[in-house]
């Protein structure tokens, strides 16, 4: 979502973009929102030659001037691919997992800048011999004229039969997101708040077994698990409280931000980038990773103090504006872009 926000703010400004993606892939579905022209093209593994070949070929035939490339295979595949045709390569760096120490060809190699979403990645790229030249830091940006303060949806609120104060958290169901963590922190609220409910935005390979912990926990008629959604702005309007309770990785996490931009009171865990952005008892909750006691807490807080809460979500509102809006994003990456292409 962070890859097609970014290509239809960058055509806005009159970049012509083109994507490469992976048959069948989530990008790929949802590529026509931006209206993006696609090249669905299968890239096996980091030496799949095939992939490689049509990978230069299209670079040639639409004449690319810059590769700028997401993840694993692509690094190598889509690095590599530049490197033949003689364009620039920028490489992002979205988690904070650590990386190979000394010699990473991804980053030495098969890319001219390493974007990382933010200071706690960047320091990780360094640590690990990458040059400190090579790396520059912004997160994605929000989009401040969707992500804006305003009432609870109501039609969003019956269609989820919600009717108490709402808990909610938007991210992949995949195990650094902390989905059982935060499970158990709501099954340990159930005496205080008896009409809560927690809103689950997302999807992902562990779905199924997170329903049969919540059902396991009892509390599986008070989690609402929506998939995936498009009216994400809408959905954290209605929460009173936004969680990201991630346990292992996290780079800048653009859900956080998000809820920020909205007014939203927001807990998460110290892990990652997520630091840079929440100051504790300032501007959210910030807890350690992977106690679901801590985060039981810290929610509590911000239901049972809710003067305390409004205070807290301004200051988040504040800093989205000041330094994390799409303009600021955007402008980044135009000025990373026309540096390397002038060269």
């Amino acid at each position: 979502m962070r890859i097609l926000a970014e290509i239809d703010w960058l055509q806005a400004r009159g970049w012509r973009l083109l994507l490469a993606c992976q048959p069948g892939s989530g990008i790929l579905a949802h590529a026509p929102r931006v209206r993006v022209p696609v090249t669905p093209l299968s890239m096996r593994s980091p030496w799949d030659v095939i992939a490689l070949a049509r990978l230069c070929a299209l670079i040639r035939r639409e004449r690319v001037e810059l590769v700028h490339t997401h993840s694993s295979v692509d690094g190598w595949l889509g690095g590599m691919a530049a490197r033949l045709a003689g364009v620039p390569v920028v490489r992002s760096r979205h988690v904070s997992i650590p990386i190979r120490r000394r010699w990473n060809p991804v980053y030495s190699l098969l890319a001219d800048r390493i974007v990382a979403s933010g200071e706690a990645i960047r320091r990780i790229l360094i640590d690990a011999g990458v040059r400190g030249s090579k790396v520059v830091a912004f997160p994605a940006g929000v989009d401040l004229t969707r992500f804006s303060p305003g009432p609870a949806c109501a039609p969003v609120r019956r269609e989820l039969g919600l009717i108490g104060p709402v808990i909610g958290s938007v991210a992949m169901f995949r195990g650094s997101k902390g989905h059982a963590e935060l499970l158990e922190a709501f099954a340990r609220l159930e005496g205080l708040f008896p009409e809560a409910a927690l809103l689950l935005v997302g999807d992902g390979t562990r779905r199924l077994s997170l329903e049969e912990l919540a059902k396991a926990r009892g509390v599986g008629d008070r989690v609402v698990f929506t998939g995936f959604r498009d009216d994400v702005p809408e959905l954290l309007r209605t929460m009173d409280c936004f969680v990201l309770a991630s346990t292992r990785t996290e780079g800048v996490p653009q859900s956080l931000l998000q809820a920020m931009a909205v007014g939203c009171p927001v807990v998460a865990t110290a892990v990652g980038g997520i630091p840079e952005l929440v100051q504790h008892g300032v501007n959210g909750l910030l807890v350690p990773p992977g106690d679901p006691a801590a985060l039981a807490a810290a929610i509590r807080t911000l239901l049972t103090e809710p003067a305390r809460a409004r205070e807290m979500a301004e200051q988040g509102r504040a800093l989205v504006r000041s330094r994390f809006s799409h303009t600021h994003a955007v402008e980044c990456l135009e000025r990373l872009y026309r540096e390397l292409m002038a060269r």
